[in-house]
């Protein structure tokens, strides 16, 4: 095993415990008994991807994120500090496509166990809109057919609770792999996981089952796992950018298309500008709410971790759905 030890005070400790680092709490009686603790380090590219690790790693991983709380996780820049700490990492956990810095800056370290979760489920395109193809008709073909898939394929696999536990399964067997000593648990914490993901998964089914309405706004195009699992329509004001800006005739089209089918709400995020959602919702004279894309957890999120905010996403969409 390649597992580096590492000095950690039961100060370091009991800090990262106070700061909901579960990776860390769980050992604190032996390090402050020691002065030492062997941990599976993991560097984790977002907050998605630092969830899982912490969840499966258990006591037995230190997981570190490269996306600060509050930090808009597409914008990211890696520092040096932050490449030092990849390279004297056991595993990077991360997910291509979606944050083109980390994407470099792991395929330039010497780290042995990269952990890409794109490819531990199947990534689809769902954010093209009818904005995002203007004017790009005459440059269609000069692009290769890979490059044009790449970078049209959806990388929010995390809002969709089926393929988050895909991804899940995975990132366990790739510990157990990377980490023997501690397979067991890996396995065990892998498996309760996906438990509990099922169950929401059952929650999210049952709960938009029966509707008023199918379809729902929103700031960007993170939903369409979720929207195309549970039977819904996503219509995003941006595609899979949240920074891009709609067209007049993609917000005249959400206005005309909100009467038609009986939308009531523009649902916009945290972690971006909720100025084009609010302007959208103001001249089609619709409500708006918080549905959150989950790419970190802040004091404006309206829950602690993973699950906590699922369950507000599903009681915002309920709302807005005018659901049974």
């Amino acid at each position: 095993m390649n597992v580096r030890r590492r000095l950690i005070s039961a100060t370091a400790v009991t800090a990262a415990a106070a700061l909901g680092l579960g990776a860390l709490s769980a050992c604190s009686s032996d390090s402050a008994a020691t002065g030492n603790t062997d941990k599976f380090d993991v560097v984790a590219s977002f907050y998605p991807m630092a969830f899982l690790a912490e969840q499966i790693g258990g006591d037995h991983a230190n997981v570190t994120s490269l996306t600060e709380p509050g930090q808009e996780p597409h914008d990211l820049e890696i520092s040096t500090k932050q490449r030092a700490q990849l390279e004297e990492a056991d595993a990077a956990l991360f997910l291509k496509g979606l944050q083109p810095a980390v994407d470099e800056a792991v395929s330039q370290t010497g780290i042995k166990t990269k952990i890409d979760a794109a490819g531990l489920t199947t990534l689809e395109d769902h954010g093209s809109t009818e904005h995002d193809h203007e004017g790009e008709e005459g440059h269609a073909e000069e692009k290769g057919h890979a490059e044009e898939e790449e970078h049209a394929r959806d990388p929010h696999i995390w809002l969709d609770p089926v393929k988050y536990a895909e991804v899940a399964e995975g990132v366990g067997k790739a510990f157990e792999k990377a980490d023997p000593d501690h397979a067991a648990d890996y396995k065990k914490n892998t498996a309760a996981l996906v438990e509990k993901l099922n169950g929401l998964d059952g929650e999210f089914e049952s709960g938009l089952k029966n509707t008023k309405t199918k379809v729902f706004f929103t700031n960007h195009a993170a939903f369409g796992y979720l929207a195309e699992r549970y039977g819904l329509t996503q219509e995003a004001i941006s595609g899979l950018d949240p920074e891009s800006e709609p067209s007049a005739a993609r917000v005249k089209e959400l206005q005309q298309e909100a009467k038609a089918d009986g939308v009531t709400t523009v649902f916009y995020e945290t972690l971006v500008s909720d100025k084009t959602a609010k302007t959208l919702a103001r001249d089609a004279k619709l409500k708006t709410d918080v549905l959150d894309p989950l790419e970190g957890i802040t004091d404006k999120s309206r829950g602690d971790d993973y699950f906590q905010v699922m369950e507000a996403n599903l009681k915002a969409l309920r709302a807005a759905l005018g659901a049974k």
